[in-house]
C-alpha cells in the first residue's frame, strides 16, 4: 500500500533485488471537511488542499499571503507593508460589503490574520462550493478555509528548529533630479505665461533615499513535539520580525502552541491553546505617493519651518507633498494585539460506529492603539496642531460551543457516515478611547509624556458591540462500492445581526459523484481513477454590522427652552435604517472530473461553477433632506452573478532517484450585476461605473485621440454642425473623442472602455530533489486586466508642482513625435484624471518563490547528534514580467468599485532569504 507497482523479469534468478518507490497519489489522502474528514477520492464537493510544505518554505506574515498561486480559484493580494493582512477572495466578488472566507482552526471558528504563526500548520484546505461550504451555513458564503495545526506523534520527543533571516527592498520610481526637474517645470510656467517659481538649484533631494530603506525579515521557530499509545503533545514557540522598507515600519510577533490529546478506553480530551502578542509600528501618511509628490529641489531640514522639516515653500517650491522623515518622526503610531485562543475537545465513542464530541471553543484579543502627535509640520500650509495623545483599548471575546453526534458504518458495499449537532458562538467586542492636548514635553531631553493624566481638552468616548449565531446542522455520506457518492447537508442559522422577524435561515446543499472507473466496464490501462461531481446548494451571509437593523440615536442634542432659555437634553435620529434586513443567500451550482493517469503520476482536476448572491446586503445612498445624516443605510438591494472554470493538473514521479513534480492550475472568473435594487441602474464611483448586466467597476473615462500638432488640426476638429470642438486647444494638446456628437467635450462622452477584472490567473509550481539536494520554484501571474496608474497622473501631469518621470519628453514643435502632451501649469487641460490616459495593462507573471535547500548526510548530522539538518537559499517576488510602469502590478485596492486604481498602493517588495533547519 502507497507505493508504486513494478514489473522485474526473472530471468532464472534466485535472488531478486526490488527497492519499491512511493507512489504518486494522494487520492487516499485524508481531507478535513466541515465537522468531518473524508478520503480525497470521495470528495464529491469543490475542496482544494495546499501544499503546506510550500507555506512554510515562504516568507509571509499572514496565511493568506503564502498561498498565492498554490490552488485554484482563490485571489490573493498582499503588501510588503510590515504587518499587514492580504486579502483572500474565492471564487470572485459575492457582495459588495466583504469578500472575507470563514477561517476554521482546528474546529476554532476565528480568523488566520497576522498574530496566526503559518508554521503551526499541518493541513490547509479551501471549501469552495456550497456543498463543501455548506455545513457552515451563514458564514460560508465567501468559502471557508480549514486549518489543522501540527500535532505530536507516537515516539521519543522530537525537537525541531527552523529559522530564516531575510534582507528587503523595495521598488522604485524613476524621477527626475534638480537639472532635469527645474527645465521642465519652466517649460510648464512659460507655457502657461506664469513667472518661475525661484526653485533652489543648490538642493538635489532623491526622496526615495529619505524614505526607502533597506528591510530585514526574520523567522525563528522551536517545536518540541511526542507522545504514546494513550496520548500526544505538540509545544512550539515563534518569533517573526519585520523591521519594513519604509521608514517607522516594523512588526514583532511573539507566538507559543500547546497541543495535547489523550486517550483512555472509548474516551478522547485534547487541546489546541495559541497565546500571541503582535505589535506594529504603523506607517504615517503615504510615502509610496510622497516620494512623487515632493521636488528634488526642496531640502529634508528647514530650520525656518517649525519642527526644522522642509516640505516646500510658496515662493520657490509650493507643493502639498508630505515629507515622510518629518511625519515619520512627528507621529507615532502603534498598534498592540495580544491574542488567546483555543478550543478544548472531548469525544465518547460508546460504539465503534458511533461518537459523540464536545468543541468548546474561546477567543479573547485586548488591543491597545496609541497615537502621539509632536509638535511641528510637514507640509505646506499646514494649521498647527498643539502635542496630542489619544489611546484606544478594546476587547473581543468570543464563546463557541459545539455539540455533534458522529455515525460510521459500512454494510457490505454500503458505506454511511452521518452527522447531526448544534452549534452556539457569541462574539463580544468593547471599545473605549480618550484624547488630550498640550501634551507636556521636557524642556532638556525634548521627550513627551504621552500619558492621559498630562495635557489638557479631555475627550472620551466608547461602545459595546455583540452578536449571537445558534445553529443546527446535519451531514449525509452515502458511498456505495466506491462508485456512487452521495452528500447531503442542511443547516438552520439564526443571527442576532439581523431583524428579529428575519433572523432564521435554511441553507441545504446536495452534491454527488459517479467514479466510472469502478464500473465493470470501464476498461483502460492508463486512467486510475477517473470521477464526475456535480452539486447545488444554498449559502447565506449577513456580514454587516452588529446593530444595522436599528436606528441611531444622537443623545448629544439639546435645546433650549422656557423664558430663562434653560438647557434641556434631547435625543435625535440621525441614521434612517431598514428594519426589515434579511439573509444574503448565495446559490452555487458546481460540476467537476477528477482524473488520475499513468499509475497515478498524473492527476487532474478541472471545476465549473456558476453562484448568484441575491439579497445582497449593501449600503443605500438616501438624500440627506430625509434627515439621514449618519450613514447610508444597510440594505437587501442587489443580485451578483459569478461564473468560473478551474483546471488543476499535477505530475511527479518519485521512482527515480531524481524525484520531480508540477502543478499547473488555472483560474478563470467574470462577475455580473444582475440587479442594483430600487430602481438602480448604475453606481458611479471616481472613474468607474457599475451597471446591471455588466462586471463591476468598469472603466468609465473619456477617450483620447492623440495630440493636436497645429492650430489647423484644432480649427479642422468640428461636430457635424460645424462648431469647433476644442477651441481652448494649442498644438501639443490632447485632442478627445467627442463620443456623443454634440460638439462639446462633456462627461457625456464617457464610454466604459475597459474592465479592471483579469481574464484568467495561472500558477505553476515545480520542485525536484536528488539525494540531498531540493529546488522548488513559483510562477503566478494574472491576465487581462486594465488598470489605473495612479502615480503616473502625478508625474506625468505638468498642472501642478511634483516631481516628473525620468526621461519624459513632452510636446514641443522639436518633439512632436511623442504622446505626452505640452507641458502646462495651472489647468488640467492636459491632466485632467478622468481620461483613458492613466490606464494600462494590468496583466504580469511572476516568479513568487524560489529555493535551493540542502540536506547534510546522515552520516555527518548523526555526529552532531542530529537527526536532521538543512540550509536553504531562497528568494520571493525577484521577477516580473509586466508592462505596467507603476511599482507593482500586484496591488491591493481594498474598495470594490475601483478594484483597478492605485495611487500609492504598497507594492510586494523582494526578499532574499537565508534558512537553517535541523531536527534531534
Amino acid at each position: 500500500m502507497g507505493y508504486a507497482p513494478q514489473a522485474i523479469p526473472v530471468n532464472g534468478r534466485e535472488v531478486i533485488n526490488v527497492q519499491l518507490h512511493p507512489a504518486s497519489t494522494g487520492l487516499n489522502e485524508v481531507v478535513v471537511v466541515g465537522y468531518g474528514t473524508q478520503k480525497k477520492k470521495d470528495l464529491t464537493g469543490a475542496v482544494s488542499v495546499v501544499n503546506t510544505d510550500a507555506i512554510q518554505k515562504r516568507q509571509a506574515t499572514t496565511l493568506a499571503e503564502a498561498m498565492q498561486g498554490l490552488a485554484t480559484g482563490i485571489n490573493v493580494r498582499s503588501a510588503g507593508l510590515p504587518g499587514s493582512e492580504a486579502k483572500i477572495e474565492i471564487r470572485g466578488t459575492k457582495n459588495f460589503q466583504n469578500y472575507s472566507p470563514l477561517y476554521v482552526i482546528d474546529g476554532m471558528i476565528t480568523t488566520a490574520n497576522r498574530d496566526f504563526n503559518p508554521n503551526d500548520i499541518e493541513s490547509v484546505q479551501i471549501l469552495k462550493d456550497a456543498s463543501a461550504a455548506a455545513i457552515y451555513g451563514s458564514r460560508a458564503a465567501n468559502g471557508v478555509i480549514i486549518i489543522t495545526t501540527k500535532k505530536g506523534k507516537e515516539g521519543p520527543m522530537q525537537i525541531n528548529f527552523s529559522g530564516k533571516t531575510s534582507i528587503q527592498t523595495i521598488p522604485r520610481y524613476k524621477l527626475t533630479g534638480t537639472e532635469e526637474f527645474a527645465k521642465l517645470n519652466f517649460m510648464a510656467y512659460d507655457n502657461a505665461g506664469v513667472p518661475h517659481q525661484k526653485l533652489d538649484m543648490d538642493v538635489n533631494t532623491d526622496w526615495q533615499d529619505v524614505a526607502f530603506r533597506t528591510g530585514n525579515m526574520q523567522d525563528y521557530n522551536l517545536s518540541f513535539s511526542g507522545g504514546g499509545k494513550s496520548g500526544n503533545y505538540m509545544v512550539s514557540a515563534n518569533y517573526f520580525g519585520n523591521k519594513g522598507t519604509v521608514i517607522g515600519t516594523q512588526f514583532d510577533r511573539y507566538s507559543l502552541r500547546v497541543n495535547t490529546s489523550g486517550t483512555k478506553g472509548i474516551f478522547s480530551i485534547g487541546e489546541n491553546i495559541a497565546i500571541t502578542n503582535a505589535k506594529s509600528d504603523e506607517m504615517s501618511g503615504n510615502p509610496i505617493v510622497d516620494v512623487v509628490r515632493l521636488l528634488p529641489t526642496i531640502p529634508v531640514y528647514d530650520s525656518t519651518h517649525p519642527g526644522g522639516y522642509g516640505y516646500g515653500d510658496e515662493a520657490k517650491a509650493r507643493t502639498f507633498g508630505t515629507n515622510p522623515l518629518a511625519i515619520a518622526n512627528l507621529e507615532n503610531r502603534t498598534n498592540e494585539n495580544f491574542r488567546v485562543r483555543g478550543n478544548v475537545w472531548a469525544e465518547l465513542k460508546p460504539f465503534s460506529f458511533l461518537t459523540y464530541r464536545l468543541n468548546l471553543g474561546y477567543e479573547t484579543s485586548n488591543d491597545h492603539y496609541t497615537y502621539l502627535r509632536k509638535e511641528g509640520n510637514w507640509t505646506l500650509n499646514q494649521s498647527y496642531d498643539p502635542a496630542i495623545a489619544n489611546e484606544n483599548r478594546a476587547r473581543f471575546q468570543s464563546g463557541l460551543v459545539e455539540n455533534t453526534l458522529t455515525f460510521s458504518k459500512t454494510f457490505d458495499k454500503h458505506s454511511l457516515n452521518v452527522v447531526a449537532g448544534q452549534t452556539y458562538q457569541r462574539d463580544d467586542y468593547g471599545q473605549i478611547w480618550g484624547t488630550k492636548r498640550n501634551i507636556l514635553q521636557n524642556p532638556s531631553t525634548g521627550q513627551y509624556y504621552p500619558v492621559l493624566d498630562q495635557g489638557n481638552e479631555p475627550q472620551t468616548g466608547g461602545f459595546l458591540n455583540r452578536a449571537v449565531l445558534i445553529s443546527y446542522l446535519a451531514r449525509v455520506e452515502y458511498n456505495y462500492a466506491d462508485r456512487y457518492l452521495l452528500n447531503a447537508i442542511i443547516r438552520r442559522d439564526g443571527s442576532s445581526r439581523l431583524s428579529p422577524e428575519n433572523r432564521w435561515g435554511n441553507f441545504p446543499s446536495v452534491s454527488a459523484a459517479w467514479r466510472i472507473s469502478q464500473e465493470s466496464f470501464f476498461h483502460s490501462s492508463w486512467v486510475d481513477d477517473l470521477k464526475l461531481r456535480a452539486s447545488y446548494g444554498r449559502l447565506g451571509s449577513s456580514n454587516i454590522g452588529y446593530w444595522d437593523y436599528l436606528a441611531t440615536i444622537n443623545t448629544f442634542s439639546t435645546i433650549a427652552m422656557g423664558r430663562d432659555q434653560h438647557i434641556e437634553p434631547g435625543a435625535t435620529q440621525v441614521k434612517l435604517v431598514n428594519e426589515n434586513l434579511r439573509w444574503e443567500t448565495l446559490i452555487q451550482q458546481n460540476y467537476g472530473v477528477d482524473a488520475a493517469f499513468l499509475n497515478n503520476k498524473l492527476s487532474l482536476t478541472a471545476e465549473y461553477f456558476i453562484a448568484e448572491t441575491r439579497d445582497v446586503l449593501t449600503d443605500m445612498p438616501i438624500a440627506l433632506t430625509t434627515g439621514n445624516d449618519g450613514g447610508n443605510p444597510v440594505v437587501n438591494a442587489a443580485s451578483v452573478q459569478n461564473k468560473g472554470f478551474e483546471l488543476s493538473a499535477t505530475y511527479q514521479d518519485n521512482s527515480h532517484p531524481l524525484a520531480w513534480n508540477v502543478t499547473a492550475n488555472f483560474t478563470r472568473v467574470r462577475n455580473k450585476v444582475l440587479s442594483l435594487g430600487y430602481n438602480r441602474n448604475n453606481i458611479y464611483v471616481g472613474n468607474t461605473v457599475t451597471e446591471v448586466g455588466h462586471p463591476i467597476g468598469m472603466w468609465y473615462v473619456l477617450q483620447t485621440d492623440g495630440l493636436f500638432q497645429s492650430m489647423d488640426e484644432v480649427n479642422a476638429y468640428k461636430s457635424k454642425d460645424g462648431r469647433i470642438i476644442q477651441p481652448d486647444a494649442k498644438p501639443g494638446d490632447i485632442r478627445f473623442r467627442d463620443n456623443n456628437g454634440d460638439g462639446q467635450i462633456t462627461n457625456a462622452d464617457k464610454k466604459v472602455i475597459a474592465s479592471p477584472w483579469p481574464d484568467f490567473e495561472l500558477g505553476l509550481n515545480a520542485g525536484a530533489s536528488y539525494k540531498g539536494f531540493s529546488f522548488s520554484m513559483s510562477w503566478f501571474g494574472s491576465f487581462g486586466a486594465t488598470v489605473f496608474n495612479g502615480p503616473k497622473s502625478v508625474t506625468d501631469r505638468f498642472d501642478d508642482n511634483s516631481n516628473y518621470r525620468k526621461g519624459i519628453k513632452p510636446w514641443t514643435p522639436e518633439n512632436p513625435n511623442t504622446s505626452t502632451p505640452r507641458a502646462y501649469y495651472g489647468t488640467t487641460l492636459n491632466s485632467r484624471g478622468d481620461t483613458e490616459r492613466w490606464l494600462e495593462s494590468g496583466s504580469f507573471a511572476r516568479l513568487k518563490f524560489i529555493s535551493l535547500a540542502y540536506s547534510l548526510p546522515s552520516s555527518l548530522v548523526k555526529q552532531i547528534g542530529f537527526s536532521s539538518a538543512q540550509i536553504s537559499l531562497s528568494g520571493q517576488n525577484l521577477i516580473t514580467f509586466t508592462k505596467y510602469g507603476g511599482l507593482d502590478p500586484e496591488f491591493d485596492n481594498g474598495s470594490i468599485w475601483e478594484r483597478g486604481y492605485d495611487f500609492g498602493a504598497f507594492p510586494n517588495v523582494k526578499m532574499y532569504s537565508v534558512g537553517l533547519q535541523f531536527g534531534f
